[in-house]
């Protein structure tokens, strides 16, 4: 059974929905998107690979950045196909089995994406509040134990759903309003009571994401406690300019996330418009805008992203000129 088509709708098939009656205009829609994605891909594949190639980056808070930069590149690469196909070539239908797979790794990156972030809060309240024992704390097997953590997590939790939904029948030929798999969508067209499912993603999502915001908050809260004990103004500043980046990645990945999944649990009249865009925003958003932050914000990071260009280009000179005047 083929992914998806653009064939007449069925019984064992979904309909994609890019932007609900928007769609006479979706090849113009299609450009800024596709910049988007671009974006998304060059830029955490950037930071991906300088963090990797570059030694004197082998610290706890780069790795903690290289694994942000890997889940944001696999989470735009799940939504690619299906977002593409949509606007391109207006191939709206997606078979149950291709939706399921799609529906798991959407959801399991961004409980991957949550789980990173966590651990980078915990790498700042080490840094700042007990920095005299900062590498005995982060060795690189620690680091290697959390990253296995992180990757059993999501699988662990989100088993019992690939396992309801795979028993569960649905009714086919529903137009869906994101361009991509959303389980409390999905779920609404279940033969069975589809509150059950709805009520264990809503508690899954609570736990986990409500968890890991009040491990964030927690943290911030000594680290906010440290930085006020600091006599000099500076050291002030200075400890707080190396959280920035974190707090924004925090921002736009959960700001989205809560706000989409309220428009549909519980505000059941929201607009499928509405619902779309906030989907968009909430898989582009994070991948797009992460990658611009820390290498605007982390001068390391830029050095080493311009150290790149310049070794794998034969701009060499213009290269050095822009790097001079950003640092």
């Amino acid at each position: 059974m083929a992914i998806f088509n653009n064939t007449t709708s069925s019984s064992s098939t979904f309909l994609l929905t890019a932007f609900p009656g928007l769609e006479r205009a979706h090849v113009w829609i299609s450009i800024p998107v596709c910049c988007l994605y671009t974006i998304a891909l060059l830029g955490n594949s950037m930071i991906f690979l300088v963090i990797i190639t570059k030694r004197r980056l082998h610290k706890p808070m780069y790795y903690f950045l290289s694994m942000l930069a890997a889940v944001d590149l696999c989470l735009t690469i799940t939504t690619l196909p299906t977002v593409l196909g949509v606007l391109w070539f207006h191939a709206r239908e997606i078979s149950f089995k291709a939706c399921f797979i799609q529906m798991f790794f959407v959801h399991a990156f961004s409980l991957l994406e949550s789980s990173v972030l966590v651990t980078m809060a915990f790498d700042r309240y080490v840094a700042i509040c007990n920095p005299l024992n900062y590498a005995a704390t982060l060795t690189d097997r620690m680091i290697l134990v959390i990253g296995v953590v992180i990757c059993i997590r999501p699988v662990v939790f989100l088993l019992p759903v690939v396992v309801a939904i795979n028993t569960a029948s649905f009714h086919g030929g529903h137009e869906l309003s994101h361009p991509f798999c959303y389980h409390p969508e999905v779920i609404k067209y279940t033969y069975s009571k589809p509150w059950i499912s709805s009520f264990w993603g809503l508690f899954l999502q609570l736990y986990l994401n409500g968890t890991d915001v009040l491990f964030i908050l927690f943290s911030y809260v000594l680290i906010l406690r440290t930085v006020l004990s600091i006599v000099a103004r500076k050291k002030q500043q200075k400890a707080l300019s190396t959280c920035v980046c974190h707090i924004c990645a925090v921002t736009v990945f959960y700001v989205p996330m809560i706000s989409l999944s309220l428009a549909h649990r519980l505000f059941h009249s929201t607009p499928r418009v509405l619902c779309s865009t906030l989907a968009n925003i909430y898989l582009l958003l994070p991948p797009v805008l992460n990658p611009i932050i820390y290498s605007l914000k982390t001068k390391t990071i830029r050095q080493a992203m311009f150290q790149l260009l310049q070794s794998k280009g034969s701009w060499g000179p213009n290269v050095r000129g822009l790097r001079e005047r950003w640092d």
